[in-house]
């Protein structure tokens, strides 16, 4: 929290201080913030990678197992120049999002509609929970290999199981944000006279939002994570698989090089998924935490 902040949450400003002074020291402190958080972000990913660096050189850790971050860096530019032993790296990564985007937006779908009309039919909800949790009380890793056998190698097992991975994440955040909808509004919506529908549209999801892209935010990891562990199982592309091969050959430089890979493609998901929440959901108040 910056000193300009505090004043600004003071009203440390003098008197006849104008408003467009108020907002250029806002602005100001806003800046000087997120220059502050990018500088700690940047200087602790910096110390890591060095530490790792110098451990591993000094033999500190063993780099047969932890390798380094110059061999990390080193496996990654060969195989963006010159292809993995499996075919070019674009390729499987673009199989590995194909299974990830799919899933994740079918089992995204799935989770908000189903979630949304359990949440309102309450003898639904008491019908359906007990198979929910039955469902959901398998291991995902258990999955994959029954999903391999009946849909094959290909697209479709993968795809099924980023599905898995991701509906119950979004299910369960639309239904309790279904179930955690402000009565009194809905009473008053209601009383206007809305219909089951009109409530249901402009009401009540609006209202499930928040819970609803705070399911989304971490569901497209598990996405990745559902498409990677299904091709760890058998494939024929993806990053999945060249996790696999690595660990076959205790390559620890590829194994984190995919790792770095699948990371750097969760974080530019995270940041979309940010842009559109923002773009969809201005009407939310400003969080605290940007306020400070």
């Amino acid at each position: 929290m910056t000193d300009a902040a505090i004043d600004i949450r003071a009203g440390a400003f003098k008197p006849g201080t104008s408003d467009a002074e108020i907002e250029a020291a806002a602005a100001k402190a806003a800046t000087h913030r997120r220059h502050t958080v990018m500088f700690w972000r940047v200087a602790i990913l910096l110390a890591f990678l060095g530490l790792w660096e110098v451990a591993a050189r000094k033999a500190w850790i063993d780099p047969f197992f932890y390798a380094m971050p110059s061999a990390i860096a080193q496996r990654l530019y060969e195989w963006t120049t010159e292809g993995t032993s499996e075919g070019p790296l674009w390729y499987h990564l673009y199989v590995t999002m194909e299974e990830s985007v799919i899933g994740f937006v079918t089992g995204s779908v799935a989770g908000i509609i189903i979630g949304v009309a359990l949440g309102r039919n309450r003898m639904a909800a008491d019908i359906f929970s007990i198979y929910i949790k039955v469902i959901n009380s398998i291991p995902r890793v258990v999955l994959a290999p029954i999903f391999i056998m009946i849909l094959g190698l290909g697209l479709a097992s993968k795809v099924a199981l980023a599905f898995v991975m991701v509906f119950f994440v979004v299910f369960h955040n639309a239904f309790q944000g279904v179930r955690e909808a402000d009565r009194a509004m809905i009473a008053n919506a209601r009383i206007l006279g809305a219909s089951n529908w009109q409530l249901t549209r402009s009401v009540i999801v609006p209202s499930a939002m928040s819970w609803i892209f705070a399911s989304l935010h971490v569901s497209f990891g598990f996405a990745i994570i559902g498409a990677i562990v299904g091709e760890f199982v058998g494939a024929r592309f993806g990053i999945g698989l060249l996790i696999n091969i690595a660990k076959g050959s205790f390559d620890a430089a590829g194994m984190y090089a995919a790792i770095v890979i699948v990371m750097v493609v969760a974080l530019g998901a995270e940041y979309l998924m940010t842009m559109v929440e923002d773009r969809l959901a201005k009407w939310r108040p400003q969080p605290l935490h940007e306020t400070q």
